[in-house]
């Protein structure tokens, strides 16, 4: 069976908690014996972990750069959900779903899934064509999230918000040329926020796909938000409103 590679205390710590099985090893840096390199060894032999005591250079190998903390797993792929229908199907409650058009950034997806897991976002959706797959970067910087929240790259963005439509779900995009404000829509129903890229934007047909387009309104002398800063006003947007 192929293995993938995750490295740094939260992603990997997340897969000891969610899915231990598919740990095959952990590589830790031997130089490094402080508390929390202790507590981390300590929960992975009480999940079955195989712990190897391995030095930088090997680390930095295994993860490819040396922002691994000191911490490199080998585990196996978990099986994934394979379309965004079979995620919808099992949702509980009204969909919100996070649609990321020409996101290309590993940094910034890794942050968008982040706080996409933090507000309660049922999935992530992208392009496979401009587009940043998951990696082990996305996963370092997600610390975590990219092994909870389902992240879905699709052929067709635009027939994917057409089929989003046909199950009720409003696809509400973001533009800084929008008359409303973010503040200004109810997301308390089956909801797709779409984010495009900075500078770029969403490509032409996916605006003119969208439902409504909105605006997150801007105070100081900045015209617009790092796209995962945006991902996250427009999630927990929804989940204030949601909880409310």
């Amino acid at each position: 069976m192929s293995t993938k590679v995750l490295f740094g205390f939260h992603a990997v710590t997340v897969r000891l908690k969610t899915a231990p099985a598919s740990v095959t090893e952990i590589h830790v840096d031997t130089t490094r014996r402080d508390a929390r390199m202790r507590q981390f060894v300590q929960r992975a032999q009480d999940a079955g972990a195989k712990v190897v005591d391995s030095d930088g250079e090997r680390l930095a190998q295994l993860a490819g750069n040396t922002r691994h903390q000191g911490v490199v797993a080998r585990v196996s792929p978990l099986a994934a959900r394979h379309s965004l229908d079979e995620v919808l199907d099992d949702v509980q409650g009204p969909p919100l779903v996070l649609v990321l058009d020409g996101v290309t950034d590993p940094h910034n997806l890794g942050a968008c899934l982040r706080v996409a897991d933090g507000a309660g976002a049922h999935a992530v959706v992208a392009p496979k064509d401009h587009a940043v797959g998951l990696n082990a970067t996305v996963a370092k910087v997600a610390s975590g999230a990219a092994e909870t929240v389902p992240y879905l790259m699709v052929t067709n963005l635009a027939r994917t918000l057409g089929e989003l439509k046909d199950r009720d779900i409003r696809v509400i995009g973001t533009s800084e040329d929008a008359e409303k404000t973010l503040y200004d829509v109810d997301l308390r129903g089956p909801v797709a926020l779409v984010l495009g890229a900075e500078g770029a934007g969403m490509r032409q047909l996916t605006q003119k796909t969208c439902d409504e387009l909105v605006r997150i309104p801007m105070q100081g002398a900045v015209e617009s938000l790092n796209v995962s800063v945006a991902a996250g006003v427009c999630l927990f947007e929804a989940l204030r409103q949601r909880q409310s």
